[in-house]
């Protein structure tokens, strides 16, 4: 039995689900433990391709149970719209999809509240408009949240959606017209949800735990990236739940010391999207070039990504923060072409060389990346199923990230499509058990 972590090591956008995708074959479990539909995992399989917000990507593996965990943040009609579209593949969800009692539900007014937060605040952040974030605010302030557990019972549902809608049309004033917050139909449109919803939802505790002591083959299927953790990354814009290690334990149910095998996902190069300080960012042609090479634009938003390239000093903290036992570098085909390849491996700030990621973003706003450069290559990489049949400088390059970052890279993608990827042999597989 093993418990593997898949976890992002960067501003998301790693190539997650394609990873989850390969590895679910053996698998038996996969599982969501936190983000909402904030979250865009694709995965290309047959030629064709499929986008997930919500649903677990294993689900396109026939025998695989997909549990949405309780640290999930539950947008119904995103869900329902991701079942039908499954179903309409040729892919059954019957009796494969568990979603937690546990996980607190997006409303309409979390979504008025989010768009209205960024087309007002002098402080945009740069969120997908989901209402992600409002619904975690609601969960920390717990008075104004609702759990799947509570549309379960008719009478307590009516009853908080009753209060919340009171409350914040109190405390909102004019502002609070609309079907965002009108009572009758909000409660109509969830009552509807409830009767569809009811059978996928159960305590996933116990389901879990069972499968844990039964020797199941489990994935845990990260959103987002460290480098967007609402603790460790940079703040404020950053998601607004914990994606690193603890995250995936505390979002699914699973403890720690359960956990196996961590696989962090790291691109060749970096990217971000929306807002906040990126110090690799390149805003010339050859960012361009990486964002159309990479078909780097959003599966969520649709929203261009920034490029820039990789990044030593965030990967040594992400990594750290991960607990990674072996690296999964996606995307190194998009390399091919350069007749260079920079890797930032310090910072500097204000004059002094800095090796350590800062907590301020005004401070990572301010780096100058020190770079080290490596030669590229012109060999297309899309065939290629071997460590041993990567270009001198393209195994030069990975040797190098192995070297400076203490981690072997385990799995190299080269393409959008699962068969696309390869394992060098490098990787330490599951780590000792811990006491």
């Amino acid at each position: 039995m093993t418990v593997t972590a898949i976890i992002g090591l960067q501003w998301g956008d790693e190539g997650k689900a394609k990873i989850v995708d390969v590895l679910s074959a053996d698998a038996d479990y996969v599982i969501r433990s936190q983000g909402g539909a904030n979250a865009g995992h694709t995965v290309v399989a047959d030629g064709k391709k499929y986008i997930f917000h919500l649903v677990p990507t294993g689900i396109l593996h026939p025998g695989v149970v997909c549990v949405v965990g309780n640290g999930v943040v539950l947008d119904a009609e995103s869900f329902f719209e991701e079942v039908d579209a499954v179903e309409e593949s040729g892919f059954s969800t019957q009796g494969r999809i568990h979603v937690s009692d546990r996980c607190h539900l997006v409303m309409p007014y979390h979504r008025a509240a989010d768009v209205s937060q960024e087309d007002s605040d002098g402080l945009a952040i740069g969120t997908t408009r989901r209402g992600i974030g409002p619904t975690y605010a609601d969960k920390a302030r717990r008075r104004s949240a609702i759990r799947v557990a509570d549309l379960m019972s008719p009478d307590v549902f009516k009853e908080k959606l009753a209060e919340i809608i009171k409350s914040r049309t109190r405390d909102a004033g004019t502002k609070s017209g609309g079907e965002a917050f009108d009572f009758g139909s909000i409660l109509a449109k969830y009552e509807k949800y409830r009767e569809r919803l009811e059978q996928y939802v159960c305590d996933t505790v116990p389901v879990l735990r069972d499968a844990v002591a039964a020797g199941k083959e489990i994935l845990l299927e990260g959103a987002q990236g460290v480098m967007l953790d609402v603790d460790f990354g940079t703040y404020p814009y950053v998601t607004s739940s914990n994606t690193m290690l603890g995250g995936a334990a505390t979002g699914s149910s699973i403890p720690n010391r359960k956990i196996d095998r961590v696989v962090g996902i790291a691109k060749a190069y970096t990217t971000r999207v929306g807002g906040g300080p990126f110090p690799t960012e390149l805003l010339d042609d050859l960012g361009k070039q990486l964002r159309e090479a990479g078909g780097e634009y959003g599966a969520t938003t649709g929203r261009p990504r920034r490029c820039g390239w990789i990044d030593l000093v965030a990967l040594r903290y992400s990594t750290y923060l991960a607990d990674v036992d072996e690296i999964a570098l996606t995307k190194l085909d998009v390399l091919s072409g350069l007749k260079f390849i920079n890797v930032c491996t310090e910072y500097e700030i204000d004059g002094e060389r800095v090796t350590e990621f800062p907590a301020s973003a005004a401070a990572v706003s301010k780096v100058r990346p020190v770079y080290e450069t490596m030669p590229g290559w012109d060999e297309d990489l899309s065939e290629v199923r071997r460590f041993e049949d990567l270009p001198q400088t393209a195994r030069d390059y990975v040797s190098y990230l192995e070297k400076a970052l203490s981690i072997p890279v385990g799995l190299i993608s080269v393409g959008p499509a699962r068969e696309a990827m390869f394992e060098t042999g490098r990787g330490h597989g599951s780590r000792p058990k811990r006491n």
